[in-house]
């Protein structure tokens, strides 16, 4: 069974875009062709900031959920830290 992962992506006017997939690379791909989200149409600047693996696809769809309820500048500090710290237990992003 193939991981999921949490991914980031920076569009145009810098804004955040963030999803969830079994294949960055291919998903990535097909955002950048108009074949994605519809947020993504039309846009010309894509820029991948973060994957990070999750695990099965049910901690993915949580962690995603988690990360899209934080404010702008958190997720711009997770992002520069590298690093989203979700806890699979509690379904939350930790703070520490």
């Amino acid at each position: 069974m193939a991981d999921w992962f949490l991914y980031v992506i920076e569009t145009d006017g810098e804004k955040l875009y963030t999803g969830i997939t079994t294949d960055v690379e291919r998903r990535f791909d097909e955002h950048k062709s108009g074949k994605g989200a519809r947020f993504m149409r039309g846009r010309k600047h894509f820029q991948l900031r973060h994957q990070q693996v999750i695990g099965s696809r049910s901690l993915a769809l949580k962690a995603e959920y988690a990360f899209k309820q934080l404010k702008r500048a958190q997720k711009l500090q997770w992002l520069e830290k590298g690093s989203i710290p979700f806890d699979a237990d509690s379904g939350k992003i930790v703070y520490s």
